[in-house]
């Protein structure tokens, strides 16, 4: 039996910073815009609201310890220009990341149950999907992660899964304000793991890690993360033909425009950090405006 005499000196601040909080908002945001949604269409309810959270919240930090664990016992984390890796920094052992990984999928599985239970027994398997495709992001012997396939994922998980779950626990059923928000919140997310993963194109390629920004190229992948933080702002111009008020959703652009700019003058490496930053405010605005919007208008208010 072989001995682990290597120390992992990960201090507290490196476990924070390996759950990764400024891309919390990827979570935070589908909540809040189903939540909005939900009330406009008279089914607010504050305790599923809070579990639909929980189960966003956890499953985000879930994700990125399993990032952090796959990437790392690959070696896709050695040459990095983001925050330092546990796992590929050789800061905490593998085995206690993937077990942090999945401690944060449980929190999100029993949350998930609970608010199952509360409203569609069905959504058990919807949030059994969902904890599958975090896992599989990086995990596993073929990680779709790494055929171009991760934008498609939080497309679908953090936007139509979670704001259009978020709305159905809640008024047990789903609006077309609920869908335009859905497809908001999912695109412009998107657009943050494009932005990150711009930001890692010369590595991923030289670790044979083919996201969508290394099968893109550098400058399409940049035209392609503009038109996905823009999503947002055309849908508040959609939404606005049947309630006027949701236009200040736009008040949200200027940080949008912030990071486009960054982005379409050429940033690289570490200058991109602050655009990722900003695109995922941009979102967590716009969602808090609609939602404001929706809540103000709802039947009873």
């Amino acid at each position: 039996m072989s001995v682990d005499h290597h120390t992992y000196p990960a201090t507290a601040r490196d476990w924070w910073q390996a759950a990764r909080p400024h891309t919390w908002p990827n979570a935070f945001a589908p909540v809040i815009a189903g939540t909005g949604a939900a009330a406009y269409a008279g089914g607010f309810s504050w305790w599923r609201a809070l579990l639909a959270l929980m189960v966003a919240w956890a499953l985000i930090i879930g994700v990125n310890y399993a990032n952090d664990y796959s990437d790392g016992i690959r070696g896709t984390d050695e040459d990095r220009t983001g925050p330092a890796r546990l796992t590929g920094g050789g800061l905490a052992k593998p085995a206690h990341v993937k077990r942090a990984a999945f401690l944060a999928f449980g929190v999100a599985a029993a949350a998930g149950i609970a608010l199952s239970l509360a409203s569609a027994w069905w959504f058990i398997l919807v949030g059994a999907v969902a904890i599958l495709g975090a896992w599989f992001y990086t995990g596993g012997k073929n990680p779709y992660g790494y055929r171009g396939l991760g934008e498609v994922a939080v497309f679908i998980f953090f936007g139509l899964v979670a704001v259009l779950g978020t709305e159905y626990t809640q008024a047990g059923a789903v609006s077309w304000i609920g869908v335009g928000g859905a497809v908001a919140i999912g695109a412009i997310s998107s657009s943050v793991n494009l932005a990150n993963n711009l930001r890692d194109i010369p590595s991923d390629t030289a670790a044979g890690k083919v996201t969508l920004a290394v099968r893109l190229g550098d400058r399409t992948t940049r035209y392609a993360y503009t038109a996905l933080a823009l999503t947002p702002f055309v849908v508040s111009l959609i939404l606005a033909t049947q309630l006027l008020p949701l236009l200040l959703g736009l008040l949200a652009l200027p940080l949008a425009i912030g990071g486009i700019m960054v982005a379409l003058r050429g940033a690289e490496g570490p200058a991109l950090i602050p655009l990722i930053k900003s695109t995922g405010q941009a979102m967590l605005l716009w969602a808090v405006i609609t939602a404001v919007v929706l809540f103000l208008n709802a039947p009873g208010v």
